[in-house]
């Protein structure tokens, strides 16, 4: 009986938070206020913009959110308390992020991103010019997991060569972009794809694998239509690529080899989905 009169004590000492429902509009504020001060930020500041300054504008909008709360008579402890528990259930996807940074740092550093565009550009010829850019940036993309990085490097170099082919500005873009999305779409190594699962709480490769339903017959059905353009369309010039080629083999080491490191990642990631 004295634990039951303990426990009643206790239970009636507690501090009952009453929280004020928030409606649409006063839910909706921070996201406005956030919206409006990075548009701000970036028409004052422009590409600089993602040099810092965006970070201080989240910053703020945070603080917004804040001020929300405590109008809603939410203490700051227990917003701190709700910021860690986010954290912890993003942790996983923010380290694999921070090493997948690393790995494209190092791949590309290594050479090995150069030789796939070595040896991709190798391949061209003005036909399958177009299904061939899809190909190539989305090994790229997969690879690195990254659709900017494939778009600035290997796709720089494949826009001017459609140039000189005289293939179509436009075509060449979308099949650069093309190939770019799908494989960052597919690949493990993509901030995007190892965030979605991590937030819904599910698994990287099933989120990858249900993907693939909508993604592979999209890009399958891309390829052939490019296959179709380039048989189609007239072209002029030539695969000159000779420049940009020697171009690389200064830079870097080149290297049959340094597609060992590629294909070990793709046969851990088949091993693990296996098991």
């Amino acid at each position: 009986m004295q634990d039951n009169n303990l426990t009643d004590i206790k239970i009636q000492n507690q501090k009952i938070i009453d929280n004020k429902e928030l409606n649409l509009w006063e839910a909706l504020i921070p996201v406005f206020a956030l919206i409006g001060m990075l548009a701000f930020n970036v028409y004052v500041y422009g590409d600089d913009a993602l040099s810092g300054s965006n970070q201080f504008i989240l910053l703020l909008g945070a603080a917004v959110a804040t001020i929300v709360g405590f109008f809603n008579k939410v203490s700051f402890k227990i917003m701190i308390e709700e910021v860690s528990e986010n954290i912890k259930s993003t942790t996983g996807a923010l380290l694999i992020l921070l090493m997948v940074g690393a790995l494209a740092g190092t791949w590309l550093i290594s050479g090995v991103i150069p030789s796939m565009i070595y040896y991709g550009l190798q391949i061209l010829n003005p036909t399958i010019f177009l299904a061939a850019c899809v190909i190539i940036c989305a090994i790229i993309s997969i690879a690195t997991g990254s659709s900017w990085t494939t778009s600035a490097t290997v796709g720089i170099a494949l826009i001017g060569i459609g140039e000189a082919l005289g293939v179509s500005l436009g075509m060449t873009a979308g099949a650069i972009l093309s190939g770019a999305y799908f494989g960052d779409k597919m690949s493990p190594l993509s901030d995007t794809t190892n965030l979605a699962p991590a937030m819904a709480g599910g698994e990287l490769f099933d989120h990858i694998k249900y993907m693939a339903y909508t993604t592979v017959p999209t890009i399958l059905i891309t390829f052939i239509i490019f296959i179709i353009l380039g048989f189609t369309q007239d072209t002029s010039g030539a695969t000159d690529t000779s420049v940009l080629l020697k171009d690389i083999e200064k830079t870097f080491n080149i290297s049959g080899w340094l597609f060992l490191v590629p294909a070990a990642v793709v046969f851990l990631i088949i091993k693990k989905h296996l098991h």
